[in-house]
C-alpha cells in the first residue's frame, strides 16, 4: 500500500519511485537465485530468514537480535548439509514455525517470545530449498507458491479498494475487507491453477483438483500470514518490523503472506511423504 509522504505530491512521487525501485531489485535476485535453484538459491533464503529474525528480536526485545540473526543463518547453512531427507527437514521446519506463531500471543516472556521468532524465521531457510530441490517439480512449485501470494495480495487491494464492505478484523488491520479477502482467494486459486496447467511436469503428476484446493488454502493462508504479523507489530507498537528495504519497511512486512504458503507447503511435503 503506497500512500504520500508528508512533504506532498512530489515526496509521495518519490517514495512511489523509491518503491518500485526496491521491489524490481529484490524481484529479479529472487527470480534469478529460483531459476538457479542449488545453493545460489538456498543462500538467498538463508539470508531472508537471517533478516526476519534480526526484525522479529528487534521489535521484540532488541537484545539479540544479532546473535539471532547470525545464528538463523549458520543453522541453515549448516543443516544444507545434514543427512536427513529435505522433506523431514521441511516438516520439522513447519511444525516448528506454526508452534511459534501459535504461541507467540500467548507467552509474556521475552526468551520466549524470542525462540518463536527463530523458529518463524527458520522455516524460510528450510523449507523454500527443501521445495525448490524436489525434482523437475521444484521449479514449478516455487514459482506457483509466488503467484499465489502476489495475486491474492494485489487482487485483495483493489477489490478492497473497489467495492469496499464490511471490515476483516478492524482490530488487527483496519484497512482490510472481507470482498478484498473474497476476491484475493478467488485471484490467488485462478492463478495457481494456472501455473499447473502451463506446466506438463506438474500436470502429469497433481490433478485439477487438487491444484485449486491447494491453491485455494495456500491463498487463505497468504492472508492469514498477513494479519497475524499486522497482529504481531501491534502487540510490539511498531508501524514497519524495519527500515531494511526503501520503501517497503522490512522483509517481514513484504514476506509474512509467503511464510504461511511456505508452512503449508512444507507440511504437505512431508506428509506426503515425497523422496529426493
Amino acid at each position: 500500500m503506497i500512500a504520500a509522504a508528508p512533504g506532498g505530491p512530489k515526496a509521495g512521487q518519490g517514495e512511489l519511485r523509491l518503491r518500485i525501485a526496491s521491489a524490481l531489485v529484490l524481484a529479479a535476485v529472487v527470480l534469478i537465485a529460483t531459476a538457479w535453484g542449488g545453493w545460489p538459491f538456498r543462500i538467498v533464503w538463508v539470508l531472508v530468514a537471517g533478516l526476519v529474525a534480526y526484525e522479529w528480536l528487534s521489535m521484540a526485545s532488541r537484545d539479540h537480535a544479532m546473535a539471532a540473526a547470525i545464528g538463523v543463518v549458520l543453522a541453515g547453512l549448516l543443516l544444507g548439509f545434514f543427512p536427513a531427507s529435505q522433506p523431514a527437514l521441511a516438516g520439522v521446519a513447519a511444525v516448528a514455525a506454526f508452534c511459534g506463531a501459535v504461541l507467540t500471543p500467548l507467552v509474556k516472556g521475552r526468551l520466549s517470545l524470542e525462540l518463536c521468532g527463530v523458529a518463524y524465521a527458520l522455516a524460510f531457510a528450510l523449507i523454500a530449498p527443501a521445495l525448490r530441490s524436489l525434482p523437475e517439480l521444484g521449479l514449478p512449485i516455487i514459482i506457483w507458491s509466488f503467484a499465489v501470494v502476489w495475486l491474492t495480495d494485489i487482487a485483495a487491494y483493489f477489490t478492497g479498494r473497489r467495492l469496499g464492505g464490511p471490515k476483516l478484523m478492524p482490530s488487527v488491520s483496519p484497512g482490510k475487507t472481507w470482498s478484498g479477502a473474497v476476491g484475493g482467494t478467488i485471484a490467488g486459486t485462478l492463478c495457481g491453477y494456472a501455473v499447473w496447467a502451463l506446466t506438463p511436469a506438474a500436470v502429469s503428476v497433481v490433478g485439477p483438483l487438487l491444484v485449486m484446493a491447494g491453491s485455494f488454502a495456500a491463498s487463505v493462508f497468504s492472508q492469514m500470514g498477513d494479519l497475524f504479523e499486522s497482529a504481531l507489530k501491534r502487540r510490539f507498537g511498531a508501524k514497519d518490523s524495519s527500515r531494511l528495504i526503501p520503501g517497503h519497511g522490512g522483509f517481514l512486512d513484504r514476506l509474512d503472506g509467503y511464510w504461511a504458503v511456505l508452512v503449508f507447503a512444507g507440511a504437505v511435503l512431508f506428509l506426503t511423504h515425497i523422496e529426493l
